[in-house]
């Protein structure tokens, strides 16, 4: 039954599907969460992975409210029950989900006030959980670590070949897990030695197809992605030869890659590992933070400033003494 409310969910939210084939809701939280999904997609432009996020968050608060009050009853929905429902859940949460289920959650009322669901905005109710950017080193694979994931990977299998191509265009381009997962066969221009990348927001943007890059990934076209109707370039090694499910695959991938060539990553997103790596060799390397941009595709360069903090003989250069007795060494 698990596995059927989780692919039933699945149509739900990518699929844009009714809850049941005569079109009825099976439950009041199942419509407002087809309802609020169709909004997020129509109306905001929210991409298929933030709906990934968004709903169940809210699904979780609508199902709380339920079990509460025996119905949603969203006309007398307070702040205290919000605030209730917020500070049980992320009580032992890290930042980052936690700010994700509060960015959820405000979400959700806006919506129910649009649609007169309840008859005040009660988004500011919701308390903004505070993270702060820079506020870490990133986590990145030595040079000599990523060869050997990469070196570690067998050629002579099926599997390899796939994975080997994923691997290289996080090594050497830097690319984002669910911008491989979504690229497709017409993505990679042959011709013009070019590749396609769909990025955040519905960017689009032409990145170089590397000589090495475009071996493998023409070796795996040639022996292991075969015929499907799928236009992604990636396929599930087993049935149904559709695309890869989604980010999280890539990241299997990368940690299974990680396991054989013994390297233990210390970053939870470790597809992001690659990334972090090719602009820390970059930066180490003399490249500006405009030149890094643009090779990562940042839309700002704030978003790329955190890279200043991994030239460590740099910043060696400006760092003041620290003071002891007897004075400054």
């Amino acid at each position: 039954m698990k596995a059927l409310r989780q692919f039933l969910r699945y149509l739900r939210v990518e699929r844009e599907m009714p809850v049941s084939a005569t079109g009825k809701s099976a439950s009041p939280v199942d419509d407002l969460i087809e309802r609020y999904v169709h909004y997020l997609r129509s109306e905001r432009g929210l991409t298929k992975n933030s709906v990934l996020v968004y709903a169940p968050c809210v699904r979780e608060f609508l199902t709380y409210r339920l079990a509460k009050m025996g119905n949603l009853a969203l006309q007398t929905l307070e702040a205290e029950t919000i605030q209730a429902f917020l500070l049980e859940r992320i009580a032992h949460r890290s930042s980052e989900p936690a700010r994700l289920i509060s960015v959820a959650i405000r979400s959700m009322l806006r919506f129910l006030f649009l649609r007169s669901e309840t008859p005040r905005d009660l988004s500011p109710v919701v308390p903004r959980v505070r993270t702060y950017r820079q506020s870490g080193v990133p986590a990145v694979l030595s040079p000599q670590e990523a060869e050997s994931v990469l070196s570690a990977t067998d050629l002579t299998a099926k599997r390899g070949r796939r994975d080997y191509a994923i691997l290289l265009l996080l090594a050497r381009l830097g690319l984002r897990a669910g911008e491989i997962v979504s690229l497709e066969l017409s993505d990679v221009q042959w011709r013009t030695g070019e590749i396609l990348v769909r990025g955040k927001g519905c960017q689009l943007d032409h990145v170089p197809l590397l000589a090495d890059v475009g071996e493998a990934l023409a070796l795996y076209l040639r022996e292991d992605r075969g015929t499907s109707i799928s236009r992604r370039f990636f396929l599930r090694l087993m049935p149904p030869r559709t695309g890869l499910t989604g980010p999280c695959s890539i990241g299997h991938i990368v940690r299974l890659a990680l396991a054989r060539a013994g390297v233990r990553p210390q970053h939870r997103c470790v597809a992001h590992l690659f990334r972090h790596s090719l602009a820390t060799r970059m930066i180490r390397h003399g490249a500006s933070m405009a030149e890094i941009a643009e090779v990562l595709r940042h839309r700002s360069q704030s978003t790329t400033a955190i890279y200043a903090k991994v030239s460590f003989d740099a910043l060696r250069t400006v760092a003041q003494p620290w003071p002891v007795s007897g004075g400054a060494q």
